[in-house]
């Protein structure tokens, strides 16, 4: 069996945990499993990298650059040995690692002079994270009796286009991914990192959110897996936030259509872009507990499985903000519509959901909260008073989704949502429901947020219990 591991977050916090990693990846290799690992950065590394850079470029200080490599070497040094048995393997590593750190401190210090952070030169910065834990992992592989191989993304043959930031790969990586992996395969563990990537020209660019599970998902559409497994520190995919509601169960299986959903609305563990590649070659994604390794978890199919249950999933999205647009202009003015998503994606904000009355009179959109000011401004330089006559906005909101491949064609499941909402006096403030019918989105005051997932939940599990009794 051929499987895309990927490892991140506390599954490689720290060289104790990428000491079990790598024993992990050993017990499914002399299991006869071909495996392909791509990780992620130590806990905090990126974050830290990023904030780092930004101060620098603003303050100008290389004392400050000074202080945050030293803290860097330490944790990673700290890592390898913790991680690493083997003297010689360690000495390597730390061999690799003094390299990749040296260039990143000149990096920085180029920065600090320049005064300037470029897309280009974040993609650059944020890549070490990846760059510096590939080394540990592998070493750690090595160091127990299994060969490995270290490549970066770029190095594996992921090759993308110029948008630095959020990237996208271009269809020639598929095949030269295929090529550099397939000959590893039977003799060794090859560590890729994840979230890294190259353009044509060779420059570092990176996968945005999600970049680590889309390079697991680019690695296995490539070589043709089996399957594409995302170890995280959660028991696959739950019904809702086990934080809002502790009897949120993990989900055994959902369609790649509802996961996508899910991940739209709100929930993190997968991004609807790590599972893109997956999803047009049809490879199941399945989504484990890195510390609970025998338990099945979740795994998301191509296919809608015969269920009973109607509604698979509730989730909620916070840091939102509701903008409402009015005028007796919008009724009937052809364009309207147009207008306003266009103006919005100029100012490079992202719509959320979208309602709008009958009348014609009155839209509304959710968008991210820290684009709440470009989408005002936004919306009020492209129309006149004539046209639309008030934007006004509502920054304590949330967005609820009722997510589910089984609700299509099935009646009333709307209004089992709105009645049991109803029914604790919870207000709806706008509604939205693709044509799909695989998911029922609406907006709440944020102080009833929590309120509302709960009742939804324990309204659509109450009838799965009553099943299982």
């Amino acid at each position: 069996m051929r499987i895309v591991m990927k490892f991140g977050g506390t599954s490689i916090a720290d060289g104790n945990n990428i000491r079990y990693v790598a024993q992990l990846l050993k017990d499914y290799y002399n299991s006869g499993y071909e495996v392909v690992a791509v990780t992620s950065a130590l806990g905090s590394v990126t974050d830290g990298l990023l904030s780092n850079a930004i101060e620098v470029s603003k303050k100008g200080k290389v004392s400050q650059i000074k202080e945050f490599i030293s803290d860097l070497t330490h944790k990673h040094y700290s890592a390898v040995h913790e991680a690493i048995d083997d003297e010689e393997i360690i000495d390597e590593t730390i061999q690799t690692i003094d390299c990749r750190v040296d260039e990143l401190e000149k990096a920085l210090i180029g920065i600090c002079y320049l005064g300037e952070l470029t897309p280009r030169s974040i993609d650059y910065i944020s890549s070490y994270g990846e760059r510096l834990a590939a080394p540990i992992v592998s070493g750690a592989i090595r160091s127990i009796g299994i060969k490995s191989k270290m490549y970066t993304g770029g190095d594996v043959g992921i090759v993308t286009d110029n948008e630095y930031g959020s990237a996208k790969p271009l269809e020639q990586s598929y095949q030269r991914v295929g090529e550099t992996l397939r000959t590893d395969l039977s003799e060794c563990i090859p560590v890729v990192t994840g979230f890294i990537a190259e353009n044509k020209d060779g420059v570092i660019t990176t996968l945005g959110r999600g970049g680590s599970d889309f390079s697991a998902s680019i690695i296995g559409a490539s070589i043709d897996a089996d399957e594409i497994w995302l170890w995280k520190e959660v028991h696959g995919i739950m019904t809702t936030d086990p934080k809002i509601v502790p009897e949120a169960r993990s989900m055994s299986w959902i369609s790649y259509a509802e996961a996508m959903e899910l991940s739209y609305f709100g929930a993190r563990v997968l991004h609807p872009r790590a599972i893109e590649p997956a999803i047009r070659n049809g490879i199941p994604v399945r989504v484990k507990n890195t510390f609970e390794p025998n338990f099945s978890g979740t795994l998301v199919v191509s296919e809608q499985k015969p269920t009973e249950d109607v509604v698979k999933a509730v989730t909620l999205i916070k840091k939102v903000s509701l903008v409402n647009i009015s005028g007796a202009g919008m009724v009937g003015t052809i364009g309207t519509a147009a207008r306003v998503f266009n103006s919005l994606a100029d100012a490079n904000v992202n719509i959320i959901m979208i309602s709008q009355a009958s009348s014609e009179s009155n839209m509304s959109i959710v968008v991210d909260e820290d684009h709440l000011e470009a989408a005002v401004n936004a919306i009020n330089s492209e129309f006149d008073k004539n046209v639309i006559k008030d934007v006004t906005y509502d920054n304590n909101i949330c967005v609820v989704a009722v997510v589910g491949a089984g609700m299509a064609g099935i009646p009333g499941v709307s209004g089992r949502v709105f009645s049991s909402l109803g029914k604790d006096n919870i207000n709806v403030v706008a509604i939205s429901q693709g044509s799909s019918q695989h998911n029922i989105s609406f907006v709440v005051s944020e102080e009833e947020a929590f309120d509302a997932v709960r009742v939804l939940h324990k309204e659509f599990e109450l009838e799965s219990k009553k099943r299982e009794e």
